[in-house]
C-alpha cells in the first residue's frame, strides 16, 4: 500500500509494485529474433506458465475466491506466466489485481485472433485505438503486466495460407499496440503477434513461437531439442485425464479437444505417446482394461510434459520459457487443462509442480554422450547440497552410486555428465548394448539435511510398468499421526513408479510420484474440511498389483 499524504491529509491509497522489465538481457535484444528471456529487476527468469482459461464463476460466490484458488494452483505447479490469450477476453481487475498480490507475471494479449483486420478503415482503426487506449489504463502500469501482444495468430495465419508474410506487418501489434504503449507510459515488453518472427512466423528457432511437434505432430521427443526453440507462446496441448470422480461424470472420451476439420483428437496425440513411450497397444488396452488405459494415460501426459520442459529449461538450452496450452478445463473431461473443471490438480500437474519447482534436479538422454543431470536454483541465496546419482539394476538392486557436494550459486542451472560423476564409463543411456543392460533405473536427487527435496528418475531399458505384488515390491503405507498435520508414509524396496493417493477428504502435499528404490516418501495431509474425515485409503501404483490399503 501506497499512501499520498499532503500536510498530514491523506489524499490517496493505493496498492503497487516496483519492478523493472528487459526482454533479453542484451540492450539490442530483438524480440521477433531472439524471442523472450524475461529479466525481472535484473536478473534473468526463465519464464513458465499458462494460457489462462477462466474458470465458471456462475453460481459462484464470492467468485473472487475461485480466481484466487485457480491461480494459488497455478502459482504452486511453479509457474509465474499467465497469457490472456487473443483469442478469449480481457479480464476483471480482480484478475489482475490477484495476479499483482501472488506474484505472477501476466502476458496480455489485444483480442484479435486468426483474422484479417480492417485497419486501413478509418472508423474501425479508431475503435481499435480506442480499445488499446482503455486495455492500458486498465493494465498498463499494473506490476504484474510483463507483456503486451498485438494477438493470435495473425501472422501464422496469413503465412499458412501461402501469402506474403510481410501482409501481417499491419496488424495491430506492429503499429497501433507500440504506439499506445508508448503513449501510456507503459514499461511492459512488446510481442506484435504469437507466433512471430523470422521468414515464417510458425518457425520455432527464430522470435515467438507456438510449438506442437511434442505432442500436437508426433514428433519424437529429440524434436525438442532438433527445434531450437527460443519461446514457446503455446506448447503441450494434450488430452489430460482427470481422475475418477469427472471421468465418471464425462465418459473417457468426454472434453477430449479437436481440430476443426482434423481426423484426429488429442487423445489420440496421448495415445501415440502411451504406445511409443509405454510400450503398450492403447486401442486394446482400453478395450480390455479401461481403467489401466485411463491410469496410463494420465501419467504419459506428466512424463511427456516433463521431458520437454527440462530439456528447454535446461543450461545449454537457447528457450526462454514456455507457456502451457491450457491451465483449466472449461469442460468436464480429458481437455487441455491440468486443472480439470473443478480447479483441482490433475496427474500432469503434479508433473509440472516438480518439473518447474524453484530448486530442482532432472535429466536428459544425450544418447551416445550418455545422460545429463540439471540442477536449477531460482532463489536469491545460494543453494547448498548434496547430490546423489545412483544405477539400479531390476528396479531395486544398487549397482552404484555417488555423492557430491554441490553449491549453486543463485539463479543459475548447472549441468553434470552422470558418467563424469560416477567417475567411469557405465553406459548410463544405455545405447550401446554390449549385452543385456546393467542397470534399469538412474536416481538422480537433491538432499538436504538428510532429506530429499528434489528427485527425478530415468528408465533407460523401459519403463517399468508390469505389475507385481506388494510383497515382490517391499511396499507399504502407513500414518504417521503427531501434534501437527498427519503424515502418510510410503516405503519400498523396489522401485514404487507412478503411486497415486486415494483418500477421500484430504489433500496430499504431493501425488503422482514415485518412490526410489530402497526409498522413502512422507507426504503431510490437509483436511479439506473442518470436520477431519478417516484416515483410511489406499496407494496405487503403475507396477503394483492391487493397492496398499492403510
Amino acid at each position: 500500500d501506497v499512501v499520498l499524504l499532503a500536510d498530514g491529509e491523506e489524499l490517496a491509497r493505493r496498492r503497487t509494485g516496483f519492478r523493472s522489465l528487459a526482454a533479453g538481457a542484451s540492450p539490442t535484444h530483438d524480440v521477433e529474433r531472439d524471442g523472450l528471456d524475461l529479466h525481472v529487476n535484473g536478473v534473468r527468469v526463465w519464464a513458465r506458465g499458462a494460457v489462462w482459461s477462466p474458470p465458471d464463476l456462475v453460481g459462484l460466490a464470492p467468485a473472487a475466491d475461485e480466481l484466487r484458488r485457480t491461480l494459488e494452483r497455478a502459482r504452486d505447479a511453479g509457474m509465474n506466466l499467465m497469457r490472456v490469450v487473443g483469442t478469449s477476453a480481457y479480464e476483471t481487475a480482480v484478475f489482475h489485481d490477484l495476479c499483482d498480490g501472488l506474484g505472477l507475471l501476466v502476458w496480455q494479449d489485444a483480442m484479435f485472433a486468426n483474422l484479417d483486420y480492417p485497419l486501413t478503415d478509418e472508423a474501425f482503426r479508431a475503435t481499435v485505438e480506442a480499445e488499446l487506449a482503455a486495455l492500458l489504463r486498465a493494465v498498463g502500469h499494473r506490476p504484474s503486466t510483463a507483456v503486451l501482444c498485438g494477438g493470435s495468430e495473425v501472422g501464422q495465419q496469413v503465412a499458412m495460407l501461402g501469402l506474403d508474410a510481410a501482409l501481417a506487418r499491419d496488424g495491430v501489434g506492429y503499429g497501433l499496440l507500440p504506439a499506445a504503449v508508448t503513449a501510456a507510459g507503459s514499461d511492459a515488453i512488446v510481442v506484435p503477434d504469437a507466433p512471430s518472427g523470422g521468414v515464417r512466423p510458425f518457425r520455432s528457432d527464430v522470435g515467438v513461437a507456438n510449438y506442437f511437434g511434442v505432442p500436437g505432430y508426433r514428433r519424437d521427443l529429440s524434436d525438442v531439442r532438433r527445434a531450437a526453440v527460443r519461446f514457446a507462446s503455446e506448447c503441450l496441448a494434450l488430452a489430460n485425464v482427470p481422475d475418477e470422480a469427472v471421468v465418471a461424470e464425462a465418459g473417457p472420451a468426454g472434453g477430449v479437444p479437436r481440430d476443426a476439420g482434423a481426423d484426429w483428437d488429442f487423445a489420440d496425440v496421448r495415445d501415440h505417446y502411451l504406445a511409443s513411450l509405454f510400450g503398450v497397444d492403447p486401442t486394446a488396452l482400453l478395450r480390455t482394461d479401461p481403467e489401466r488405459y485411463l491410469e496410463l494415460s494420465r501419467f504419459v501426459s506428466g512424463e511427456v510434459m516433463a521431458e520437454v520442459l527440462g530439456e528447454w529449461r535446461r543450461e545449454g538450452s537457447p528457450c526462454g520459457g514456455a507457456l502451457v496450452l491450457w491451465l483449466r478445463d472449461l469442460v468436464a473431461g480429458a481437455g487441455w487443462g491440468v486443472l480439470d473443471v473443478r480447479g483441482e490438480p490433475k496427474v500432469a500437474w503434479h508433473h509440472l509442480r516438480r518439473a518447474l519447482a524453484p530448486v530442482a534436479v532432472w535429466t536428459t538422454d544425450e544418447g551416445m554422450n550418455g545422460v545429463a543431470v540439471h540442477v536449477a536454483n531460482d532463489g536469491p541465496d545460494p543453494l547448498r547440497c548434496e547430490l546423489r546419482v545412483a544405477l539400479f539394476a531390476h528396479a531395486e538392486r544398487l549397482v552404484d552410486e555417488v555423492r557430491v557436494p554441490l553449491v549453486v550459486a543463485p539463479h543459475t542451472t548447472v549441468e553434470h555428465d552422470a558418467e563424469e560423476l560416477l567417475g567411469r564409463w557405465a553406459d548410463v543411456s544405455c545405447v550401446y548394448g554390449f549385452g543385456p543392460a546393467a542397470h534399469d533405473v538412474v536416481l538422480a536427487a537433491l538432499e538436504r539435511d538428510g532429506r530429499v527435496c528434489s528427485q527425478a528418475l530415468r528408465f533407460p531399458a523401459g519403463r517399468p510398468v508390469t505389475p507385481r505384488g506388494a510383497d515382490a515390491l517391499g511396499a507399504v503405507a502407513s500414518i504417521i499421526r503427531g501434534d501437527d498435520a498427519p503424515r502418510l508414509v510410503v516405503e519400498s524396496r523396489a522401485l514404487l513408479y507412478g503411486a497415486r493417493l486415494h483418500l477421500p477428504g484430504w489433500r496430499p502435499a504431493d501425488d503422482a510420484f514415485h518412490v526410489a528404490p530402497g526409498g522413502r516418501c512422507e507426504l503431510a495431509l490437509e483436511p479439506l474440511h473442518q470436520d477431519d474425515a478417516p484416515l483410511h485409503g489406499t496407494v496405487t501404483a503403475l507396477n503394483l498389483a492391487g493397492a496398499l490399503v492403510f
